[in-house]
């Protein structure tokens, strides 16, 4: 170290680590890992991009441009420039001013300016995770910021491989559970299916002299079925995966997002904040609908080149919001076919608000708001 450490920050940075190990869930961890990374130095902005499997930001988690910036300037990074330098490189850099960076490619419309940078990566072994961004601090980033955020990466792409194993811990022991239930229902229920079968053929042959028997056998075939059907019950309850083997919301949107716009040259980012078990299950089937509509929209009929899959997640609501950098269209001239009636019925159903603003070579965004 350098020596100019002082207790404070050694102590702020054992207490950060400690807050990003202990996170249950990738996004929390990697929100957590923003927040403490911009506490330790003074950042006034920071965020993380989660590489893809081409390079590019397949995710990006920011922190201080509120949500209403955030939709003025439109897509999150591509991670291009200083971005993609340190992807590339897989190394730190800081930087007194990103203009004078030679891989600068400057700043999109409505951005506000940002000047000083800090860039770290995000290993998980060999691995490189992700990138950690911070940029905005007055006075420019020092060699003991560098340390420290490094030494959080560090501890963030720990955390991260250990989700990860925990992950893949689970689900094996979920395979392990169904092929034991699988045993379980050849072995009882079906079995004892088949005994009520032969009962009730044994009962078909004395029909016509024991209506007697008959009538007892039924009962009895009756009850058995009754106790079957309750275990079957059970069983298929069982089957059910358990909240800790669900993917998460924030995964689902991203398998969703992947297989509509695979086939597509317009590219669709995701900027969700929703910590995994804050929406109920019923509300995220929702949202994962309106998400299907609305991007399938933008895919067949924006004409655009980038679109944006927003999610934000309240105490009491969420907000799901998608924009493309499309043609647009006039709102009062479409009666039918982009999916926009069947969006605003089911927000309607989900008692939110629905919004549509665009206009002829404007682009489209459709914001939609539902109670929790």
């Amino acid at each position: 170290m350098t020596g100019r450490f002082t207790p404070e920050r050694i102590a702020g940075l054992v207490e950060g680590a400690a807050s990003v190990a202990r996170q249950v869930d990738l996004n929390s961890l990697l929100k957590s890992t923003v927040e403490i990374a911009m506490d330790l130095t003074g950042a006034h902005y920071g965020a993380l991009g989660v590489l893809g499997d081409h390079g590019g930001l397949a995710d990006f988690i920011h922190l201080g441009i509120d949500e209403i910036e955030a939709d003025r300037i439109g897509s999150p990074p591509r991670g291009l420039g200083v971005l993609g330098t340190i992807t590339h490189a897989a190394k730190t850099i800081r930087l007194d001013r990103i203009a004078g960076h030679p891989d600068s490619v400057g700043f999109p419309d409505q951005h506000p300016p940002m000047d000083t940078f800090l860039g770290v990566p995000v290993r998980i072994g060999d691995e490189v995770f992700g990138n950690l961004y911070l940029t905005g601090k007055e006075g420019g980033f020092t060699e003991d910021d560098e340390i420290l955020v490094e030494f959080l990466a560090i501890t963030a792409g720990s955390a991260v491989s250990t989700l990860r194993l925990q992950e893949r811990l689970r689900r094996a022991a979920l395979l392990e559970d169904r092929e034991r239930i699988a045993r379980d229902l050849h072995d009882s229920i079906i079995q004892d299916l088949f005994a009520v079968g032969l009962s009730l053929q044994a009962a078909a042959e004395v029909a016509d002299t024991d209506p007697d028997r008959v009538r007892t056998d039924i009962d009895d075939a009756v009850e058995q079925l009754d106790r079957s059907i309750g275990a079957l019950r059970r069983y298929i309850f069982d089957l059910r995966p358990p909240v800790w083997a669900r993917p998460s919301l924030r995964q689902q949107i991203a398998d969703l997002v992947g297989q509509l716009s695979a086939p597509h040259r317009m590219r669709v980012g995701l900027d969700i904040d929703c910590p995994d078990g804050e929406v109920p299950g019923d509300m995220a089937e929702y949202i994962l609908a309106l998400i299907k509509e609305g991007v399938s929209n933008a895919l067949r009929h924006s004409g655009g080149d980038e679109a944006l899959v927003r999610v934000a997640c309240g105490r009491s609501q969420v907000v799901v919001s998608i924009t493309d950098d499309g043609r647009g269209f006039d709102p009062k001239g479409v009666t039918g076919g982009l999916g926009l009636v069947n969006m605003r019925e089911r927000v309607d159903d989900a008692g939110g608000s629905f919004r549509v603003d665009t206009a002829a070579g404007k682009g489209t965004v459709v914001r939609m708001t539902l109670p929790i």
